[in-house]
């Protein structure tokens, strides 16, 4: 080993096996995956019984009219995740996998109507960014279920997507019900929602995983949920917005 020429090979080897392991692991340096969807139910409020008056003939009824009415410029998913941690190639073979059964699940879940995300360079969403989405679905963006007003606030927990750290109260949020109740948001709320947007400037809708709590329904219902989430929807086209989904998880 005290030759030059043999120091040199063993140092440009050493760079070579580097370099290979650089090549393999980097592809899978980013955390967030697509997520295999199932669906259990999809369901919607009715029309309900109509109120009535029985006047007198002859009669002027001043009437004060209270209208609780399903909107039609959103929709919503709630669910539970689970999922492995995983060393695997490109091809989908695995070296060695880990179990989230028995442990705290956290993480995110996100939405997006575009179905390849760049998860590099992810961001708070930028009005000129939430415009575009409120014009692609017939929104000006000065009705009350706009998706400006939905995500009003500045107020959500720090998060990390894939490597970029999100700091708290740095983008558009909101706070989802729990157990049909609106709920003060902050930082401790509970599924909480943030507006992002890719290295493209699309749109994604990020959920805070909750991990098994009381939803929307469960002080009716008992229902824990792992997340909630509402996406934006045009009111006018025929057919429904296709939205694609992404998960990120670690265990607590």
């Amino acid at each position: 080993m005290n030759n030059p020429r043999d120091r040199l090979a063993t140092i440009l080897l050493i760079l070579l096996i580097g370099s290979a392991i650089l090549v393999t692991v980097l592809p899978h340096a980013l955390a967030v995956s697509g997520a295999v969807l199932g669906n259990l139910s999809t369901e919607t409020m009715g029309v309900g019984t109509g109120g009535e008056f029985t006047s007198a003939r002859g009669t002027i009824t001043t009437a004060i009219i209270n209208a609780t009415q399903q909107d039609q410029r959103w929709k919503g998913y709630v669910g539970n995740v689970s999922g492995i941690l995983t060393l695997d190639d490109t091809n989908g073979n695995t070296l060695y996998d880990w179990s989230m059964v028995g442990f705290t699940l956290t993480g995110e879940v996100y939405a997006s109507r575009e179905n390849a995300l760049l998860f590099t360079g992810v961001e708070c969403a930028e009005n000129a960014t939430v415009a575009t989405e409120q014009t692609l679905l017939n929104m000006t963006g000065f009705e009350s279920d706009s998706i400006n007003y939905t995500f009003a606030n500045l107020n959500h927990s720090a998060f990390t997507v894939g490597t970029q750290p999100i700091l708290e109260n740095t983008c558009r949020a909101v706070a989802l019900f729990v157990n049909d109740t609106r709920q003060t948001q902050n930082t401790t709320a509970d599924f909480q929602e943030i507006l992002l947007q890719d290295a493209t400037g699309n749109l994604i809708y990020a959920a805070i995983i909750n991990n098994g709590a009381y939803g929307f329904d469960g002080a009716l219902d008992g229902n824990r949920y792992d997340f909630q989430l509402i996406v934006a929807e045009s009111d006018i086209n025929e057919a429904p917005t296709t939205y694609y989904f992404y998960t990120e998880i670690a265990s607590a």
